[in-house]
């Protein structure tokens, strides 16, 4: 009997995708802005200080499905993406 042997093929590169970016990219222009604006008011009230740190802890209980019973899932993934975004953008 003849041995089949398997080959696999090694990735020459790989991409790390930021999901969040990808997720905010794929919104309208609209959205975005609208989500972008909400995190930004979020921000401003529970981080005022700047810490991206808080703002990630917020992303990650949204992202969580923690809110769930409060705002819309698809909304609540959205504005963890914003958030995210915004905490990248403030560590700089």
């Amino acid at each position: 009997m003849d041995r089949v042997r398997k080959f696999r093929l090694q990735p020459e590169s790989a991409e790390i995708l930021d999901f969040d970016e990808a997720l905010l990219s794929a919104m309208s222009a609209e959205r975005r802005a609208e989500l972008t604006a909400e995190a930004a008011m979020l921000a401003r009230v529970f981080a005022p200080e700047g810490d991206g740190e808080a703002l990630r802890a917020m992303a990650r209980a949204l992202s969580s499905g923690a809110k769930d019973r409060e705002m819309d899932r698809r909304h609540a993934r959205g504005l963890a993406a914003a958030l995210n975004r915004l905490a990248t953008q403030q560590d700089g």
